[in-house]
């Protein structure tokens, strides 16, 4: 046998030292400790892919548009502190949709947050790549103080990425980020709205706001045209450790017959699963009073109502006719139906107060459990 000393660095090039770069940053991959990446609950089952199903669901199991937009990262999140007074991002991009409602940077782009001590975290910079690119390395983030900072950067919301490095300036410290105030993932299910679209930015989908606020990790399965309520994905949630679960399917149910035979359907697979889990159904936001807009939001109301009488404690009902609320109600979407800034600002502040008692509520009764 031989005893030699082993370098770990031929096994393992996480181990070894990096180099910086001609302009004084040096890389880590986003997947490396002590970076903490969110979004991704069956990260290490995919073999450390980023997708955001478990990749034993198939065609049979869930629609294909799905399936295929499980590769998009919306969602997805790298927490981490230093005190570098630049950061840079570098990255291979996959998978991107270059829409023409949905900015680019949205769509395909990387925003950052920067929390300093005592404070809450505020915008920072966002990465917006060109038409097919592929590679992209820009400047991700300032601090200028340079003071330890905590960083939170979200990917794209309608793109994917092969790998993703953080580069800091040489000699900066990279340290693992604070706990999050409520420890398990707040799970977002539904449609393009809940997936992103149509956001200036990643950071500005109401989803990403709402996980913020409460500081919680955020898991997205929106999927745009493509969430169908199918048992295979409620049967994957049902086996996730959760803070609370918000329903948002309603407008990519085919129509309201669909609804009705899925939707209830749905939410008894989570709820026999996960008894206590906070779970809270929304109905579309943009809401015209239609007669299949009053229908479809009868059912969903109906699915809570019957929990209720059930005598189920931890459902709460959203009637999404009052998301972008009255004062210049027009002015929320990009074409009548995907939310600007605007409207997704509004979607977060009406549903606010809601996923926040959720989640008290769910805490006290832990705590006297």
């Amino acid at each position: 046998m031989n005893k030699q000393a082993t370098d770990i660095t031929q096994i393992d090039k996480n181990f070894a030292a990096q180099k910086a770069d001609e302009n004084g940053f040096v890389y880590s991959n986003v997947q490396c400790a002590p970076f903490s990446l969110e979004g991704l609950p069956w990260f290490l089952e995919n073999k450390q892919a980023f997708y955001r199903l478990p990749k034993s669901l198939t065609a049979k199991d869930v629609n294909e548009g799905a399936l295929t937009l499980c590769n998009h990262t919306s969602g997805v999140c790298v927490r981490f502190r230093s005190d570098s007074p630049e950061l840079m991002l570098r990255a291979k991009l996959a998978y991107g949709c270059d829409m023409n409602h949905m900015p680019r940077a949205g769509s395909c782009g990387f925003d950052s947050y920067r929390k300093l001590q005592g404070s809450e975290l505020v915008y920072n910079k966002t990465l917006q790549p060109n038409p097919g690119q592929a590679d992209a390395c820009a400047l991700i983030g300032i601090n200028p103080e340079k003071r330890l900072c905590e960083w939170l950067i979200n990917f794209p919301l309608y793109g994917g990425v092969e790998s993703v490095e953080i580069g800091l300036k040489e000699g900066s410290s990279l340290l693992p980020p604070f706990s999050r105030k409520v420890e398990d993932p707040v799970l977002f299910y539904g449609s393009s709205i809940t997936q992103g679209g149509c956001a200036s930015r990643p950071g500005n989908a109401y989803t990403s706001m709402l996980c913020r606020k409460v500081d919680a990790p955020q898991i997205n399965l929106g999927f745009s045209g493509s969430g169908r309520g199918e048992p295979a994905v409620a049967r994957a949630i049902a086996g996730l450790k959760l803070s609370a679960f918000v329903m948002d399917y309603d407008h990519n149910a085919p129509s309201p017959e669909h609804l009705q035979n899925t939707h209830e359907v749905f939410f008894r697979i989570i709820r026999d699963a996960l008894p206590e889990l906070p779970v809270i159904f929304l109905s579309k936001c943009d809401f015209y009073g239609t007669e299949p807009d009053v229908r479809r939001r009868k059912i969903i109301h109906s699915t809570y109502e019957n929990a209720v009488k059930a005598g189920d404690r931890n459902v709460y009902f959203v009637d999404g006719s009052i998301l972008f609320g009255n004062k210049m109600r027009d002015a929320c979407t990009v074409d009548g139906c995907h939310p600007n800034d605007l409207g997704f600002y509004r979607m977060y502040k009406h549903t606010l107060p809601i996923l926040a008692q959720a989640l008290k509520n769910a805490a006290e009764r832990n705590r006297t459990q």
